[in-house]
């Protein structure tokens, strides 16, 4: 029996999470607006070391101010905070690699930056020193070469983390795919140019005859002192700090063993856990495999689990996961396992089980997990083929068979469309992956004006050897398709499925029927802007649809809108 959730226990745990990914993300916006600022002008070292520093002050007049100050120093505390609640809010330390290295690299940035952040900010304000660049750089490359070997490395961690972040924020918008190549070039050049700049500007430091500025030796001596203590103090402080979430969590983790839910599976495994733990990490925990596209933050439903038993008296779902599973049209019986943290013991089912063997490639960083979008579809068929072929040697076949998918790939391609997959001597193409679906059909009809008249110019070409005339029939839909990499192994790619789909298929089986060269949707037609009025408009039942669809039949040799 399938029990309901208990709306007396919902909670605002939901919200405050809400609250706290968005804290971190901004605070993580800022450092990386400040970090490319910062490069940036590292990078100008490249045209000089007068160059750079005729920069700094703009770059300084943003952070060295009260505002900018605040903000930048108000976002290192809120994100090293936000990074040490995570880590304890974990309830286990099974994760994917990438979020293990992006954690780590957040741990590790502390201590490698304190000897210049302190160096540069803390004793410029408490001696009123200004730190030019040719100070900084003489420091590091001349004076201290493994400081500098040290920032160096600072530098890379930094930034990999923020990048891995941005990666993890951004993979998913349907527009990423698009910007990922730009994006990746950013990645790699900014850093790069930021070395380049440092390493030409310790050349040229190296070539001066003297300094252009000295610091009074009982002043640089304060410094040192100074400085020392207080990246002793830091140092001792954040470890003490990681070191007492550490051990909290092995104390909270020995409470909690004191009182273990079992959380059952529908394949029979069992695994006990604490109070507090989602069902996403009781499975990591008992090493079942679960999909988690997103990483367990709510944003996808591939995690989702059927409560069997045991959904009476849980948590209700806060805002992320409600979101998610309204926009899937999810029953009351289904929770994202990354959200839910059960109270007492209860019986699931993955709605998505991977086999451990072909758990990897759907998981991949490539993989999109799929998002709705209106997409004008196309489905082109040869029609006869099988008559065309018989009696025809295998090679004959496949000859015409590339001509022909050749012909529909060119046409659909310069269209701006994707073919989507061929199926036998049938293709399918997709439209509006990157434009507004009214372009989309446009773009499709486009495409099947070039298909009719170059299958009509092939079947002249090869009149002599065909058994008889060569003919295509062609369906046209626009509406809402589900997007994303499906399939398995070498064979995943990005493909629509849903309604929309199968209408478009049924419209080119329709054609056939009709003997028409294309039937497309009045949707679809309505769309495109052009004009149908000229052609037959009719209701056709379709299998599945409760009512009749209206569609504009174009007869052979009918001249397709433009």
């Amino acid at each position: 029996m399938i029990e309901n959730a208990s709306p007396h226990l919902q909670t605002s745990s939901g919200s405050f999470d809400l609250l706290l990914r968005r804290a971190r993300l901004a605070s993580g916006l800022v450092l990386m607006v400040f970090l490319t600022m910062h490069l940036g002008n590292h990078a100008l070292n490249l045209i000089s070391l007068k160059a750079a520093e005729e920069a700094r002050p703009l770059f300084l007049a943003v952070w060295r101010n009260p505002l900018g100050t605040a903000l930048l120093y108000g976002s290192v505390l809120v994100h090293v905070a936000l990074t040490l609640a995570a880590l304890y809010r974990r309830r286990t330390l099974a994760m994917p690699a990438r979020e293990l290295a992006q954690i780590l690299l957040g741990l590790t940035i502390p201590l490698l930056i304190v000897e210049h952040v302190v160096g540069t900010r803390v004793l410029d304000e408490l001696f009123e020193i200004d730190h030019t660049y040719e100070a900084v750089v003489r420091a590091l490359w001349i004076s201290h070469p493994l400081a500098g070997a040290r920032q160096t490395i600072a530098l890379l961690v930094i930034w990999t983390h923020g990048c891995l972040g941005l990666f993890f924020w951004l993979r998913y918008r349907r527009w990423y795919p698009r910007a990922a190549p730009w994006l990746l070039i950013a990645a790699v050049l900014v850093p790069t140019l930021a070395l380049l700049g440092f390493a030409h500007a310790g050349q040229e430091v190296s070539a001066m005859e003297r300094p252009s500025s000295f610091m009074d030796p009982n002043i640089a001596a304060a410094t040192a002192n100074t400085q020392g203590r207080i990246d002793r103090a830091i140092y001792l402080g954040f470890t003490a700090l990681v070191a007492t979430v550490l051990a909290a969590r092995v104390v909270r983790d020995r409470l909690e063993r004191r009182s273990l839910i079992e959380i059952r599976y529908a394949d029979g495994h069992r695994v006990r856990v604490p109070k507090g733990y989602s069902v996403l990490e009781a499975s990591r925990l008992g090493g079942i495999p679960h999909y988690a596209v997103c990483g367990g933050r709510g944003r996808c439903s591939t995690c989702r689990v059927c409560v069997i038993e045991g959904l009476s008296g849980q948590t209700a779902p806060g805002p992320i996961e409600t979101e998610t599973l309204r926009r899937i049209g999810a029953g009351e019986d289904v929770r994202l396992a990354c959200q839910l943290r059960p109270v007492r013991g209860l019986v699931v089912s993955p709605l998505l089980a991977p086999s451990r063997r072909s758990e990897r490639p759907l998981s991949m960083p490539s993989a999109d997990p799929g998002h709705e979008q209106v997409l004008a579809v196309m489905f082109c068929d040869m029609r006869g083929f099988t008559a065309l072929s018989d009696r025809r040697l295998p090679y004959d076949v496949v000859f015409l068979l590339n001509r022909y998918f050749a012909i529909i790939g060119e046409a659909v391609e310069t269209a701006g469309g994707r073919v989507d997959k061929f199926i036998g001597d049938g293709a399918l193409a997709i439209f509006g992956l990157e434009n507004s679906p009214d372009m989309a059909c446009r773009q499709a009809l486009a495409a099947a004006r070039a298909i009719l008249a170059n299958v009509h110019q092939l079947g002249e070409e090869l009149s002599g050897e065909l058994q008889g005339q060569l003919k295509v029939a062609i369906g046209i839909h626009v509406g809402p398709a589900i997007v994303g990499s499906m399939g398995y192994g070498a064979a995943i790619g990005l493909t629509a499925v849903g309604d929309t789909v199968n209408i478009g298929s049924r419209l080119e089986s329709a054609a056939k029927d009709l003997d028409a060269e294309i039937v497309i949707s009045e949707a679809a037609a309505r769309r495109s802007r052009l004009d149908f009025s000229g052609f037959e408009l009719r209701e056709l039942e379709i299998r599945g649809r409760a009512k009749p669809l209206r569609v504009r039949v174009l007869p052979p040799g009918a001249v397709v809108p433009a």
